[in-house]
């Protein structure tokens, strides 16, 4: 989970009372780092950092010992560094991190299929229906810590409760390496003691405006009215946080998990001001993108941007399309769309990337267009298919648009392509 000040760590037993607490959240502890510490066990109980070296690298992993100085997951490694200076940096590994993953997740499923995954190091998990068979859920949270130590090296914290909501701040809670029962009875008394921060939604921005009216903790916003909540961070935000701080979560463990967004995003070495040149990175970020819903059968109707500048300003754009899509074309046309509109000519740029929102299945007949820009839509759908097939059989890069042809030859350190996929499974995101 992101971040968050959940206070003192906090700890219970297996034997706790816990019928009630059927659902789990189980959190790798410091997943990246965990697993480059397999290959590295001399550098256990040392502050290690995984992520990327370079002056543009971001911290993606710290061990609990690099956190002691303030080192924290999507903060630049120079920054990290200057916090840690004996920190040990490894880089990312994704196919270790993986390979992990599959591991501990197959163990989840031992215990109950009902197995809903979030990212690559943490799930949730129904056990309602496994409790004849490995007790309660206090137990079957102990016995897959033990499990997962046992069978992979790895440490993990499980949070029980009756509402994802309340197992997921259990886990966060209980970190690293315990294990934390919330029973629906203590519910409101365990989410009250927290600090307002500790809700979902609840950012820097919120969390500042909700203290300035003396909101400091959930129990303050429980019983803050909830139309003075509406009026502080607007009608949606105001009634969910009210619902969660009363305990009120209705969803239930989803063991298919569709994806909301997919996207690709690139940290220049250097700051790029050229137009043309971060008009070519949209296009290999719309079709990585294109590529990537395909693989998955999936349409996107919204495409977006996001633009960071050299003073580290962050925008992001966003456009409906007339049509779902899945093709890279589609979604560069209109990433172009939004690009063009908002950079500013000679800016340097220090971080550009496309995202498609609004996943879904393809489905209906799209709008017949004979003279208009999608005319050609469907025979650039064979062709990006094709590419796709070749891809599959060569590698990447065997086929491109001319647009992209001698990408990689700069030597000024400003060219990368589309390196970071945002997406659940993909890329190591930074993870707390």
């Amino acid at each position: 989970m992101s971040r968050k000040d959940l206070g003192a760590r906090r700890t219970s037993g297996a034997e706790v009372d816990d019928a009630t607490a059927t659902i789990l959240h189980v959190d790798m502890d410091a997943f990246f780092v965990a697993v480059e510490l397999l290959d590295r066990p001399e550098l256990r109980g040392e502050p290690v950092i995984v992520g990327g070296a370079g002056g543009r690298g971001v911290v993606s992993s710290a061990s609990y010992e690099a956190r002691r100085f303030g080192v924290r997951s999507a903060m630049p490694m120079t920054r990290a560094l200057q916090l840690c200076p004996n920190a040990v940096v490894i880089g990312g590994h994704m196919h270790k991190y993986r390979e992990a993953s599959e591991r501990v997740m197959a163990i989840f499923r031992t215990i109950t299929p009902l197995v809903e995954p979030l990212s690559i190091d943490e799930a949730f998990l129904d056990v309602s229906g496994a409790t004849r068979l490995f007790g309660g859920p206090g137990e079957i949270g102990a016995r897959i810590r033990e499990r997962v130590v046992t069978e992979t090296g790895l440490t993990c914290s499980v949070g029980a409760a009756a509402t994802k909501f309340v197992a997921k701040l259990a886990s966060g809670k209980c970190k690293p390496d315990g294990l934390l029962v919330v029973p629906e009875d203590d519910t409101i008394p365990f989410l009250h003691a927290l600090p307002v921060g500790a809700l979902w939604g609840v950012g820097e921005a919120s969390e500042e405006r909700l203290r300035s009216r003396g909101i400091r903790s959930v129990f303050d916003l429980a019983h803050t009215p909830k139309e003075a909540l509406v009026r502080l961070v607007g009608r949606a935000s105001g009634e969910r946080l009210h619902d969660l701080a009363w305990g009120r979560d209705p969803r239930g463990v989803e063991t298919e998990r569709r994806e909301k967004s997919v996207s690709h995003e690139q940290t220049f070495a250097v700051d790029e001001p050229d137009h043309a040149a971060l008009e070519r990175e949209i296009r290999a970020q719309a079709d990585a993108v294109g590529a990537r819903l395909r693989r998955a059968g999936l349409t996107a109707r919204t495409v977006s941007i996001k633009l960071r500048w050299a003073d580290f300003t962050t925008i992001t754009r966003s456009k409906t399309l007339p049509e779902p899509t899945d093709l890279g074309r589609v979604l560069f046309r209109a990433a172009k769309e939004l690009f063009d509109a908002a950079h500013d000519e000679g800016r340097p740029v220090r971080l550009i990337g496309v995202r498609a929102g609004e996943l879904a299945e393809p489905g209906g007949s799209a709008a017949l267009d004979l003279w208009g820009e999608a005319a050609g839509d469907e025979a650039w759908d064979a062709a990006e298919r094709t590419v796709d097939r070749a891809v599959e059989r060569f590698g990447p890069g065997v086929l491109r648009p001319a647009s992209l042809l001698g990408r990689g030859e700069r030597r000024d350190g400003r060219e990368g392509l589309t390196e970071r996929a945002n997406s659940a499974g993909d890329a190591p995101a930074p993870k707390p």
